[in-house]
Formats: C-alpha cells, structure tokens, sequence
C-alpha cells in the first residue's frame, strides 16, 4: 500500500471515531430528554439506566453512522483540500480516484458490517429495548409525600401529611385512610408524627406513627341503610407500626415472547416467513369475505351463466318499469324488503372485512418496509461517503465549520426525503420498494455529479468565480445597452 493511501486511511479514521461520538452522544441526549419523565422519579437502578442507554446506542446506530461517514468525509477532503495536499497527490502523478481506492473499500466492509448488524444484531436489540423501555415506562413512580396533598398510589391508602423533614423521612401531622379491605367501612388513623424506613428486602415500607389514634367504622350487609347498633372504635397509641406493600412499586419484567412477532425485531429469514404467512392470511380473508356474500346474490335473468360457456347474446324486451312489469303486484312490498337486508347484510360483511383485511395489509407492508431497511442502512454509508468525499475536496474546508453546516444540509435532505417516503409508502401511496429507496435514489445523481466535479478540478463552491461570472454577465449586458444607444 503506498504512503498516499495510508495518508488518506488515517485522515478519515480520526475524523470518523470523532463525529461518531459526538453524533451518538447527541442523539442519546436526545432520547433521554424525550423520555426523561419516564425515567425521574421512579427509583430505578443504575443498571437499568445503563441498559436502556447501551441498547439505545446500537438503535441509533442506523442513524449516527451514515450521518458521521458524510462528516467524517467531507473534513478528511476538506482538510487534504485545504493544506494542499490533494494538490500535491495530483501532482505526483495519483488522480483523486486512485487515491480514494483504499477508503472506498473501508467503507465498503463498514457498510456489509452494518448490513449484517441490521440483520443479525439489531432485530435483538430492538426486543430488548422495546420490552425493557416498555417496563420502564409501566413501572409506578416511587412513593413520594407532598406536604399538604393526599398520595393515593399505594393502593387502598390514602395518606397526607402537613409537613415533613428535609430529607422526607419524618412526616408531621399524619392522616391515614384505609380502604384495603375492600369494604365501605371508614377506617382514618391520625397522628402527629411518622417515620418511614423499607424493610430488609425493600419488600414493604415500614411507618412508624407516635401520639395518634385510629377510628374505625363497621357496617352491616346492607350499607345502604343506616344502622343505629354499627359498631365504632376508637384506638388511641403512643407509639404503633404500620407496612405498606410496595410491590406495585417494583419493575416487572414482561415476556419478550410477546414482542417477537414485531416487525423490527424480525431479521430477512424471519420476515420471509412471516410475510408468506401474512399473506395466506390476506388471502384467506378475501375468500371468505366472497364466501360469505355469494350466498345472498340471487340471479333471476335465464341467461346467467355461472359455469362460464359461452351463449348467443338475446335481445330483451325493454321494460318500463322492471318491479310492475315483472313482479306482481302482492310480491313487490316483500322483495323489496328482502333485498334491502340483503343489501344490508352485504355492507356489514364487507366492512368488517374490509377492517380485517385492512390490518393485515398494513402488517404487510411493514414487513416488507423492515426488509428494505436491512438494505438501505448499507447503501445509505455508500451513499452520504460518495456525496462528503467529493464535496470535501470542492470546498476545501476543513475543522468543524463549513463541513457540519454542508454535512448537516444535505444529510437533512436525505433523512426528509426517505422520512416522507417511508410514510407514504406506510400509507400505501407508494410500494414499499419505493418508500425505501427513494432517497437513494434521489441523491444518487448528485453523488456521481460531484464525484465528476471534483475529478475534474471544479470550483462548484467557489464564489469568487461566480463573483467573475455575474460580473461578466452585467458588464456584457451594459456593452449590449450602449451599443443599442448610439445606433439610436
């Protein structure tokens, strides 16, 4: 490998673990701002936290690599553009093409690595994101005492306390409703001061109360009435304890069996098989729908012909008015009627078909939307590469001004236009084909209309030569004016 090669290898790999980096940091700072009120306040452990972090990072793979390869490229170039030392490389006889070779098999193997990634690790991940953050968001936020206002979240309590200690361990003037029974009994315990701790296995949060008293209320079978003889209590303590479950409280883990059959978690081999099954479904809905209305078709005309041989057109006598020329006058109420339940019967079958068959056609489509995805994850990295490297090397800018601002530009296009067309194609304005690849599509020209800019030496971006070029422009356009005045 000559010293060229190993030039340009280096000059992209820091620039590419660089704005990787930055690029997942910031797309993960964005995932916990949108879920932050699902994560505060809920007592969860720091490795859980970790997991949701870890497993989000490899979701946001699909999106932070092709956005740091066109970055990463457009600095490498911009920086070799700019320290002249693409000039030199031409110089020594290496065209730019001959000189992006070893790059452009780099990124040739990060996009199979991603390829395979979409196919064999991230369906995984997708399951255990899903069901963890599905837990996450599930799970009942800690026990928490606001001075003033009744907490109702451990279940058949109701607990208020007017003011509490700085770190919200000692509660003042407590009030208690208790409704665990289940009955419509009133059972209030009132005290003057409270001390919470959780039990040796966190199982129960144990209330310590002093000074109080607990008043409890029986009723009879029939509630409804008012019984004079109802007993009522009153406990007056010193000192007392009372446990409160907190298994509400706890994250349970759900079944990831349960989330096996959505389509990001599915890899090629599995969507096959679920779209094939899908697909006899879509069938089977079809046919029975025709099934099921055959039954309430009458044909009356003699020249109906449902084995399908063919027979000599006849002319019909026209008719007037089919119901009084045909059916008698008695029948006409009751074939009318029928008719319209028939119809009736028709138009139910078939919208509740239609719901049916309607579900299993979005599936379809979602499940082909995942398989195209596998793809275009890869060629996305072929893709943004193609467009940064030869726009690097035009702007000849490097650092991290002109570069993000183009880098962000057009990788805001890309991810617009296959937003817009994923959605379409989700909405079955476009085939799921379609939805996929159109913004590979789309850019693709551009790709191969900068590669040739930049083999060919062009100032596409420089604004001194339009400066020239308008400049001219106007100049030739005044020489056209006077010359037109003294003809005159």
């Amino acid at each position: 490998m000559k010293k060229i090669h190993l030039l340009i290898l280096q000059s992209f790999i820091k620039p590419f673990i660089v704005t990787f980096c930055i690029v997942m940091f910031v797309l993960l700072m964005l995932f916990l701002f949108k879920y932050i009120d699902d994560l505060i306040g809920k007592g969860f452990e720091w490795y859980v936290i970790l997991q949701l972090i870890g497993y989000q990072s490899a979701v946001q793979m699909q999106m932070a690599l092709p956005l740091s390869m066109l970055l990463s490229s457009i600095m490498t170039f911009g920086n070799l553009g700019e320290s002249y030392e693409l000039v030199a490389i031409k110089a020594a006889g290496v065209s730019l093409r001959k000189a992006m070779t070893p790059l452009f098999i780099l990124v040739t193997m990060f996009s199979a690595g991603s390829f395979l990634f979409s196919d064999y690790i991230l369906p995984i991940v997708n399951l255990k994101m899903g069901s963890l953050l599905y837990d996450v968001r599930n799970k009942q936020a800690d026990f928490l005492i606001k001075p003033g206002i009744f907490n109702s979240t451990i279940p058949g309590y109701a607990i208020r306390a007017k003011s509490k200690s700085k770190d919200g361990t000692i509660l003042k003037d407590l009030m208690i409703y208790d409704h665990s029974t289940g009955s419509s009994a009133n059972n209030v315990t009132l005290a003057q001061e409270g001390f919470i701790q959780n039990s040796p296995d966190n199982s129960f949060m144990v209330l310590k109360l002093k000074d109080g008293v607990r008043y409890e209320e029986s009723r009879g079978k029939n509630s409804k009435t008012y019984d004079p003889r109802r007993q009522f209590i009153r406990f007056q303590f010193k000192e007392t304890e009372q446990k409160f479950d907190m298994e509400n409280f706890k994250m349970k883990r759900t079944d990831e069996n349960l989330f096996k059959s959505h389509h990001a978690m599915l890899n090629l081999k599995q969507l096959k098989v679920y779209t094939d099954s899908n697909y006899r479904q879509l069938d089977s809905v079809g046919r029975m729908a025709e099934a099921d209305i055959r039954n309430y078709y009458n044909y009356y005309s003699k020249y109906f012909n449902p084995e399908g041989v063919k027979v000599k057109p006849q002319k019909v006598k026209p008719y007037k008015n089919f119901l009084d020329d045909i059916v008698p006058a008695g029948q006409q109420r009751q074939i009318i009627g029928s008719a319209i339940t028939q119809s009736r019967y028709i138009s139910e079958t078939l919208g509740n078909k239609t719901m049916e068959y309607k579900a299993f056609k979005d599936r379809d489509i979602r499940y082909r939307l995942e398989f195209h995805r596998k793809f275009t994850l890869a060629v996305s990295c072929l893709l943004l590469f193609g467009i940064g490297a030869p726009l690097g090397a035009i702007i000849r800018k490097g650092g991290l001004g002109l570069p993000v601002v183009m880098s962000i530009i057009f990788f805001l296009i890309y991810h617009i236009i296959s937003t817009m067309s994923e959605k379409a194609a989700k909405d079955a304005s476009l085939s799921p084909v379609v939805g996929m690849w159109m913004a590979i599509i789309v850019l693709t020209p551009l790709a191969i209309f900068l590669t040739y800019k930049s083999t060919t030496d062009s100032s596409l971006f420089d604004i001194e030569q339009y400066k020239l070029k308008a400049q001219y422009f106007v100049n030739t356009i005044k020489n056209k004016f006077s010359k037109d005045k003294k003809q005159i």
